[in-house]
């Protein structure tokens, strides 16, 4: 994952009602109606937070008929808690689990 995919996810989850959103989604696709239903925001405030989840791809959006359901990107998902997995504030993995490892 390049790190301009990072940022902008970074961005995106970012904004606390998003953060949110997207852990409504990770229980599986939602109606807009749905998602809008569980915050105290307008519509268009909804619509901007949605298209800034779509634009980084961590959420993806179905339409059928006039209603948009939305899902999370499982593929997107998983490169990103990879690298966030990866990151690490030792050099050495065998240190890092080991008591002298401040990082704990």
């Amino acid at each position: 994952m390049k790190i301009e995919e990072v940022t902008a996810i970074c961005r995106a989850l970012g904004d606390s009602n998003r953060l949110q959103i997207v852990q409504m989604l990770t229980q599986g696709e939602k109606c807009a109606c749905n998602i809008l239903d569980a915050f105290e925001i307008t519509q268009p405030t909804m619509s901007h937070h949605m298209k800034i989840l779509c634009e980084c791809g961590l959420v993806k959006c179905r339409k059928e008929g006039k209603w948009c359901h939305y899902s999370i990107d499982c593929e997107r998902f998983r490169e990103f808690k990879d690298f966030i997995t990866e990151v690490s504030c030792c050099d050495n993995a065998e240190m890092c689990n080991s008591e002298e490892c401040g990082c704990k």
